[in-house]
C-alpha cells in the first residue's frame, strides 16, 4: 500500500526515491522481484503538506499495513501504541508468497488486532482469477469470526516496468473484474480495492462498477484523502503516511470496522 522510501535498517528503514518513475522502464531504485510493498512508486502525491501527515489528526480507527519489510513484527508494541487493525502482505503477481505473513498474519491476531491480507498485483503476469487463486490459497481468504477482514487488492503503480503494465484502460478493467469475481466466488464477498486517484485515473479510467462491489482503501500521503476515485463518495480506508511505518484509518467506529470483518 504508498511509501516513498525504504528504511536501511533491518525493519522499517528507508532509503529515498529520488526520482520520479519512468513509465516504461525500471527505476534503479525498484525492489527485489516479489518484494514490492504498498505506495512504493508513489510519486505524484507528494503533497505540500505531506511531510505533517504523519502528525495530522486523522479520525478514525488507526492501524498498518506490513510486508516483508518489517520483519518480525512486535505487535503487542503495536496494539499499545493505539492500532487496532493490520494489513499483511501475502503474496504478489503468482511467483511470491511473503516468508513473514504467518508471524505478521497470526501475530496481529493474537494481539487483539483485526486483520487482513493483501494482495500486490501483477497484471502483465497472469489474469486476474489466476492471481486470486494464488492469493486466497496463501493466506488471502476471509472468514466471519469478527476479526478477519475481506482480502485487499492493491493496484498501483508497476514498480517493474510500464506504470499501467503495458494494458489499456479496457484491459485494466477486464483484469481487475477477473481477480474479484473469482476472489467473490472463493470466499463469498468482493475484496476491498487499494489504489490512489492518479494512477487510477491513468489506467482504470472513469468506469464507476467497482464502487458497487468493493470498498475504497486510498492511498494519499497528505492532511485530506483528496478527491476519490470514480464511482466511491468516501472512503472506508485511507493510508496516510509512510512515516515511520505505513498507517491507515478506517472510515468509522470500531463497531463498524467489526461490522466490515463479519460480513
Amino acid at each position: 500500500m504508498l511509501r516513498s522510501v525504504l528504511r536501511a535498517a533491518a525493519l522499517t528503514g528507508v532509503l529515498a526515491l529520488c526520482a520520479a518513475p519512468s513509465a516504461n522502464a525500471a527505476d534503479p531504485d525498484d525492489p527485489p522481484p516479489g518484494r514490492a510493498q504498498m505506495g512504493w512508486k508513489l510519486h505524484d502525491e507528494r503533497s505540500a503538506d505531506r511531510s505533517a501527515a504523519a502528525d495530522t489528526a486523522v479520525s478514525g480507527v488507526p492501524g498498518i499495513d506490513v510486508s516483508s519489510w518489517q520483519g518480525n513484527v512486535d505487535w503487542s508494541a503495536q496494539r499499545a501504541a493505539g492500532n487496532r487493525f493490520a494489513y499483511v502482505k501475502a503474496t504478489e503477481g503468482t511467483s511470491y508468497t511473503s516468508s513473514y505473513f504467518t508471524q505478521q498474519y497470526n501475530g496481529s491476531y493474537d494481539a487483539g488486532m483485526i486483520r487482513g491480507a493483501y494482495h500486490f498485483a501483477l497484471p502483465n503476469k497472469s489474469s486476474g482469477a489466476t492471481q486470486a487463486n494464488h492469493f486466497v490459497a496463501n493466506g488471502g481468504g476471509w472468514s466471519s469470526d469478527g476479526k478477519t477482514l475481506p482480502g485487499a487488492l492493491d493496484m498501483e503503480w508497476n514498480p517493474y516496468g510500464a506504470t499501467c503494465y503495458g494494458k489499456t484502460k479496457t484491459q485494466m478493467r477486464s483484469w481487475m473484474n477477473s481477480f474479484l469475481n473469482r476472489y467473490k466466488t472463493l470466499t463469498g464477498r468482493y475484496p476491498v480495492i487499494y489504489s490512489n486517484t492518479n494512477w487510477w485515473n491513468q489506467c482504470v479510467g472513469s468506469d464507476t462498477s467497482f464502487a458497487n462491489k468493493s470498498p475504497l482503501w486510498i492511498a494519499r500521503y497528505g492532511s485530506s484523502a483528496g478527491s476519490l476515485p470514480p464511482g466511491w463518495g468516501w472512503y472506508t480506508f485511507w493510508q496516510y503516511t509512510d512515516d515511520p511505518i505505513d498507517k491507515n484509518v478506517f472510515n468509522g467506529s470500531y463497531t463498524r470496522l467489526k461490522a466490515l470483518a463479519t460480513g
